[in-house]
């Protein structure tokens, strides 16, 4: 008989936990129609969070992506008219890229449908409880050990 293995249970719990928030959100967006899948959602927000237009080389560095990614999606957001390419003031040679009107339209409807997936997720929770698993959450995002509890 093997022993349990706590670290690989919690690994597997963790990938379950984020299947499932995938699938919800996706549902929330779905049913929203916005025609928006979540890797442009995610850079819908990483532009909004840029103070100027950044280049796409800053965009894959921060979404931690190859450039040909950032590409096909900033190829997608602008056919449905959520972002545009401005050339930069200072070098006519590069290219930034910056939210549109309807792009911050459809980060709105974004919020709102992460809000509602987010409700739905920790609905079992109490407000105790999602501030503990806030902390927890924070330390393993930023990988450093939790102080004393």
């Amino acid at each position: 008989m093997t022993t349990p293995d706590p670290d690989g249970l919690l690994a597997e719990q963790l990938l379950r936990l984020t299947r499932r928030v995938h699938r919800i959100q996706k549902r929330h967006l779905e049913h929203r129609d916005l025609g928006i899948t979540p890797a442009q959602s995610r850079l819908l927000r990483t532009l909004a969070h840029w103070g100027s237009p950044p280049r796409m080389a800053d965009l894959a560095e921060r979404l931690e992506v190859v450039p040909r990614a950032v590409t096909t999606l900033v190829d997608g957001l602008e056919v449905s008219g959520k972002v545009r390419r401005v050339p930069d003031p200072a070098n006519r040679r590069v290219i930034r890229i910056e939210l549109t009107d309807d792009g911050r339209s459809a980060l709105r409807e974004l919020r709102a449908a992460r809000r509602s997936a987010a409700e739905e997720i920790l609905a079992p929770l109490t407000g105790d409880q999602r501030e503990a698993l806030g902390g927890l959450l924070n330390t393993l995002i930023d990988g450093t050990p939790a102080g004393p509890c």
